[in-house]
């Protein structure tokens, strides 16, 4: 693939993004302009979602739409344009999957949930086709595991990024250029990295994300403090986050993510945590609730859960018309002399937004930036950091609010006053 370099712009650590109604179009070189993309889960909200923004952002790509209701694929068919077709497929089904990777230069993953998943099926495929591939895994394990096959995929020349949607993966990139930012500013060295996030309802993203938040009820929390690894449980911990414009203050409970452990790992930060919100304000009791009265045992068991979702569907379906689908994603770093740094991600809908993300990451894979191998979004192998501020312009089109490497007191809702130099 060809490598187009890039220049990081400077700015980028003190940048604010306005909402945007179109997203900017892209002129990729010759090499990759008629790229055949497939979208596993393309009928789903989130592969759906990655499909339009692809379409959108790069009319000229051929967007292959992979799922098994053909009736859903035909339609979103209809709505990408004649640039794009449907192909029948079981992920499951190993013969399946390998014929649809033939002739195709990428492969998006995101036909989830990935929670429970006992092998990475598509990437083993996608190493067997030679094929590019990107997922928008939000598992630990499934993360860990698409990692042990880094070798394999070197062998056989393939780039490959895992855990690369809106959060985690544009959050992980984020964290990347806080850390990087903050050792360029000589702010010390890092010492904390708490993510923070936040969706109103379900966002919008149905029964998935349902089944993927009832799953993650049932992991015990890992996050570092000072370097040591610790197990919490989850649900816990809450603190009230300040998300900023058109979000305010929020409550955020611990989670079991990936990126706690990859940014520990990647970036040498000795303490990470990751907390997540909802709204109304009762789903967050009602998680919590959960997790205290259903065994753990329960929570992981796939089949179980998807009863539980088939229950709470309805429910949630009429909730997220009132709640609406509003995300944000608050990344802090705090450094060894004090000093700490801000980055913020809102956006008015979440089924649009995680599809714009993926598409970044998508294109990002296709212009060169990523390398033989498999790896996470805050890796320089993965994104290279020349491309990083280009990733995150293109993930943040159409947001409400983005923020690079601000103090706090410059996103709050309520800002301190500052008066002779002191902030009060």
């Amino acid at each position: 693939m060809a490598r187009i370099s890039l220049q990081l712009n400077p700015t980028l650590s003190r940048t604010t993004i306005k909402e945007s109604s179109e997203p900017k179009l892209l002129h990729l070189p010759n090499k990759t302009r008629n790229s055949r993309v497939l979208i596993l889960g393309g009928t789903g909200r989130v592969g759906g979602s990655t499909a339009l923004a692809l379409s959108k952002l790069s009319p000229d790509l051929h967007l292959v739409v992979g799922g098994r209701n053909r009736e859903k694929g035909d339609a979103i068919v209809t709505k990408l344009g004649e640039n794009s077709e449907f192909v029948q497929v079981n992920i499951d089904n190993v013969k399946s999957l390998e014929a649809s990777l033939y002739d195709v230069d990428l492969v998006v993953h995101a036909a989830g949930p990935f929670q429970q998943t006992e092998k990475c099926t598509v990437l083993e495929a996608a190493i067997s086709t030679k094929t590019a591939y990107v997922d928008v895994c939000d598992d630990t394990n499934y993360s860990m595991r698409a990692k042990s096959l880094h070798e394999k995929a070197v062998a056989a020349n393939i780039p490959a990024i895992t855990t690369a949607g809106i959060y985690p993966g544009v959050s992980n990139v984020m964290a990347a250029e806080l850390v990087r930012s903050s050792k360029s500013e000589n702010m010390g060295e890092p010492q904390r990295l708490r993510f923070s996030y936040y969706t109103a309802g379900s966002g919008g993203s149905g029964p998935t994300i349902l089944a993927t938040s009832f799953l993650l009820l049932g992991e015990e929390v890992v996050a570092y403090n000072k370097g040591e690894k610790i197990k919490l449980k989850p649900y816990s911990g809450m603190l009230n986050v300040d998300f900023g414009k058109g979000i305010g203050k929020k409550d955020v409970y611990l989670l079991h993510l990936p990126e706690v452990r990859s940014a520990h790992e990647v970036l040498g930060v000795p303490t990470v945590s990751a907390r997540f919100g909802t709204a109304p304000f009762f789903w967050n009791w009602g998680m919590e609730a959960m997790t205290n009265l259903i065994p753990s045992e329960v929570l992981r068991d796939k089949n179980k859960v998807q009863k539980l979702v088939q229950l709470f569907d309805p429910l949630v379906r009429v909730i997220d018309g009132i709640a609406g689908e509003r995300v944000s994603m608050r990344v802090d770093l705090e450094c060894s002399n004090g000093r700490e740094t801000v980055g913020i991600f809102s956006h008015k809908r979440l089924s649009v937004s995680v599809g714009t993300s993926t598409a970044a990451f998508a294109l990002a894979v296709l212009e060169g930036s990523t390398q033989p191998g498999v790896w996470y979004p805050e890796e320089p192998e993965g994104v290279a950091i020349d491309d990083r501020e280009v990733l995150l312009q293109r993930a943040s089109q159409g947001t409400i609010n983005f923020v690079m490497n601000k103090a706090p007191w410059m996103v709050e809702t309520d800002p301190k006053e500052l008066i002779f130099g002191i902030f009060l």
